[in-house]
C-alpha cells in the first residue's frame, strides 16, 4: 500500500478514535467549516436528526442538484414526522477520497446520525463507513458505492448495464463500425470502472468497433475538454466517443471543436448545458441520471430505516432516463422542476 492511503486511512481512524473516546474533534481551521442546510425549527426541546451529506465534488452541478434533492426531502419529513431533519453538507471541493474519509469521522463526532455518501475511493472510505456504523451511525450510499463496506444501502444505477447502455447507443450511431474512445474521469471511483467495464464488455459483441483507449481525468470540465482534443489530435479517424460521464459537455468548448457529421458523442448525465449537444447532434443521445432523487431518495430512505424502523433494500435502483432531440423539452421541463435555473427558455417549450 502507498504511503499516501496508509496516511490516509490513519488519519480516518485516529478521527474515529476520538469520537469512541469521547475526545473533542477540533476541525482543521485551514479547511471550511461545513454547512447545515434549512430545515425546519426544532420543537421546544427537541433535538434535530442529522444527515451528513458527502458528494464528491461540491464544485461539480450533479451534488448540488443532489443537495438541494435531499434538503427538500428533510423539510417535507421534518413536517410528517415531526422530527427536525437538519442536512449537513460535507462535500470536498474537489474529488478526494482520502478527505472523504476523514469527514465521514468528522460527522461521527459532530452528532450525525446518519450519512449519505457517493464515493470516491472505495478503498479509502470503507474503513471509515464501517467506523460509522460501529458508533452507530447508519450510512447509506448513493451514485458511486463503497460494496465491501456496511453502510446499509445503495442508490443508484447499475454502472455496468449503464456502460453496456452507452455503447450500444453509440454503436447503433456509427453504424456497427469506427474507432472510439472512452472519456473516463477518475480511473479509483467505484462506479465509473464499472461503466467502463460495460463499455468494454459491450464493444466486444460489436466487431466492427476498435476501442482506441480509456482516457482518464480529473472530474471537471476543463480537463475533460482538453483530453478530448488531446486525444482527437493522435486519432484523426476517431468516429465517436464513449463519455461514461459527461464533464466534457459542461461547457461550449467541444460544439466548436467538433463536427457532428465526423464524430458522435453518447454520455451519461444530462445537465443543461449538456442540452445544446443534443440540438446540435453532436451528442443524439444522453443517458441522464436522476442526481436530484440521488438526495431526496436517499433521504427518505434514511429517515424509512431511523425513524420509521422499516426494512430497506439493500441496492435502491434507479433507472437512466434517455435524452433525445425528440424528449429535449420534457427532460428540460423535469431539471426547472428540479430547481435548475440555468435551463435555456428555448428548450423549455420543446414538445
Amino acid at each position: 500500500m502507498r504511503h499516501g492511503r496508509r496516511a490516509a486511512l490513519a488519519a480516518a481512524f485516529a478521527l474515529g478514535a476520538a469520537a469512541l473516546g469521547g475526545c473533542p474533534n477540533k476541525r482543521d481551521e485551514t479547511r471550511p467549516a461545513p454547512t447545515a442546510a434549512p430545515s425546519a425549527p426544532a420543537a421546544p426541546g427537541g433535538k434535530p436528526l442529522r444527515i451528513a451529506m458527502i458528494g464528491k465534488s461540491s464544485t461539480n452541478p450533479i451534488f448540488l442538484s443532489a443537495r438541494t434533492g435531499a434538503e427538500a426531502a428533510a423539510k417535507d419529513l421534518s413536517g410528517k414526522t415531526g422530527v427536525p431533519i437538519e442536512i449537513v453538507w460535507m462535500t470536498p471541493p474537489q474529488e478526494d477520497g482520502a478527505l472523504q474519509a476523514q469527514r465521514i469521522s468528522q460527522a461521527v463526532s459532530e452528532g450525525a446520525r446518519a450519512i449519505l455518501i457517493s464515493c470516491s475511493d472505495a478503498g479509502l472510505v470503507t474503513p471509515a463507513i464501517d467506523a460509522a456504523v460501529d458508533h452507530g451511525v447508519d450510512v447509506m450510499t448513493f451514485d458511486s458505492d463503497a460494496p465491501n463496506s456496511r453502510r446499509f444501502a445503495y442508490y443508484g444505477v447499475d454502472g455496468r448495464r449503464l456502460g453496456q447502455d452507452v455503447m450500444a447507443q453509440l454503436s447503433k450511431l456509427l453504424g456497427g463500425k469506427g474507432k472510439v474512445a472512452i472519456l473516463a474521469g477518475n480511473q479509483n471511483a467505484p462506479n465509473l470502472q464499472e461503466r467502463v467495464d460495460g463499455v468494454r464488455a459491450e464493444a466486444a459483441r460489436h466487431p466492427g468497433i476498435q476501442i482506441v483507449g480509456t482516457f482518464f481525468h480529473v472530474e471537471r470540465p476543463e480537463p475533460a475538454v482538453a483530453e478530448v482534443i488531446r486525444v482527437g489530435s493522435q486519432h484523426h479517424d476517431l468516429r465517436g466517443w464513449a463519455m461514461v460521464g459527461g464533464w466534457a459537455l459542461y461547457t461550449k468548448t467541444l460544439l466548436t471543436e467538433l463536427d457532428p457529421a465526423k464524430i458522435k458523442i453518447v454520455a451519461v448525465d444530462g445537465l443543461p448545458p449538456e442540452l445544446a449537444y443534443v440540438e446540435r447532434g453532436l451528442a443524439p443521445v444522453l443517458l441522464a441520471q436522476q442526481p436530484y432523487l440521488w438526495g431526496n431518495v436517499g433521504v427518505t430512505k434514511i429517515i424509512d430505516k431511523v425513524v420509521h424502523k422499516k426494512d430497506v433494500p439493500t441496492i435502491v435502483p434507479m433507472d437512466a432516463v434517455r435524452v433525445t432531440a425528440d424528449t429535449l423539452g420534457s427532460w428540460a421541463r423535469q431539471l426547472r422542476q428540479w430547481g435548475f435555473a440555468d435551463v435555456p427558455e428555448e428548450y423549455l417549450k420543446l414538445k
